[in-house]
């Protein structure tokens, strides 16, 4: 029976995880998309301007394979997302010279201006919905 209890107190934390990674997310597309970003838009020009995704001697460029490590889309959904923020202007790709099955992504400047612009917004809803739990 014990055991039983702990796993009902697992599924319930889990399912209390995922509430809260829901609301957040909503709430976090609802303020950006008067700024026309989503969440995961956000969050690929957020790796980008951070320079988690690659550490390279190359600055700002960052391959698509390191930020797929780091967002939770498939490898299409980053894909149509990539090409979605170049159109938009915000993201620049090219082919990596060692590697041509290697593309690089960075911020252009419209990038890195629209995200210092609403990087307040999102942090903000993070604080805020986190504190809720």
């Amino acid at each position: 029976m014990a055991a039983n209890t702990a796993g009902v107190r697992l599924e319930d934390q889990w399912r209390d995880i995922l509430s809260v990674h829901a609301r957040t997310m909503c709430e976090i597309d609802r303020v950006l998309h008067p700024h026309g970003l989503g969440g995961s838009d956000f969050e690929v020009l957020d790796i980008l301007a951070s320079g988690m995704a690659a550490a390279t001697a190359a600055g700002d460029l960052c391959r698509v394979q390191n930020i797929a490590e780091k967002v939770h889309l498939s490898q299409s959904a980053l894909s149509r997302l990539i090409s979605r923020l170049e159109k938009d202007g915000l993201v620049e790709r090219s082919v990596c010279a060692e590697d041509r099955r290697g593309v690089w992504v960075t911020l252009t400047a419209k990038g890195r201006d629209l995200h210092t612009e609403v990087l307040p917004l999102q942090r903000e809803v993070l604080s805020r919905m986190l504190q809720q739990g």
